[in-house]
Order: structure tokens, then sequence, then C-alpha cells
């Protein structure tokens, strides 16, 4: 069953937009890419909440979240919270992407392919957070 993505509360529209606001290099260069339809034709948000969370880059159409992390993301508690809330955004139907800041620096060519392919072949979408070939992380 898929659920409707939440419409957003003044108080989510502002905290939405401070983080727009904020965005990290990464997210910048990584929203450069996807705005404007420009990646496969496809609309791309970026800040969305979907219920009670905020995701960084969404394409509602194909239901897909792509989430960029940074060093405070290696933290046991962090990696326990992005879990749970990756569980969370998989059960209402949302494939997720996690890629470190990192890969959008050094491997972008490789973070591109995977959305490519998460968009046109969904069954390309793993569980698990994305590896990162700038941390020797294998496939």
């Amino acid at each position: 069953m898929r659920r409707q993505v939440r419409v957003l509360f003044m108080q989510d529209q502002a905290f939405a937009r401070n983080l727009r606001k904020q965005s990290t290099p990464e997210e910048k260069i990584l929203w450069f890419l996807l705005q404007g339809r420009r990646f496969g034709n496809f609309k791309f948000r970026r800040q969305v909440a979907i219920d009670q969370y905020i995701v960084d880059f969404c394409c509602l159409k194909k239901r897909l979240v792509i989430e960029l992390d940074g060093g405070t993301h290696n933290s046991d508690s962090q990696k326990l919270k992005d879990k749970i809330r990756q569980d969370y955004l998989e059960k209402s139907g949302f494939k997720v992407l996690r890629f470190w800041n990192d890969d959008i620096t050094n491997h972008l060519s490789i973070v591109k392919e995977k959305i490519f392919n998460a968009l046109f072949n969904p069954s390309s979408v793993r569980r698990s957070r994305t590896s990162s070939p700038a941390r020797g992380e294998e496939e």
C-alpha cells in the first residue's frame, strides 16, 4: 500500500526553506544536476517532508529519495537513526539512495550512474547504503 506524502505545514515549510538556504556544497552540486528536469527529465524536489522526516532530494513520480551524508553519519547513534529513517521510508514505498559527501566531490560519475539506474532500472536499487569508492568500501 502506498502512502501519500503529507502536505507541509507552515512550520515545516519554514524549516525546509531554512535547510535549502543552508545547503552544503555537495548538496548544491547534486541539486544543480537534478533541478529543472535535467536528469532523465524527472522532476526532483529538495528538502521534502515525508511524514515526520525531511529528505534531501525526492522524485515523487519514481518514489526515489536521495540522501547525502557527511561525517556526522559515521557515529553509531546516527547510523541507528538513519536505519530507522530508511526503514520507515521504504515501508512507505520509497526507494532510498544514500551517498557520502565525498562521493559527490570525488566520484560524481558513479553517483550519476547509480541515480540513473534507480530511475530507469528500479530493481537495481539495493537495500543497503551505497558504497563509497572514496572510502574503499566495496560494492
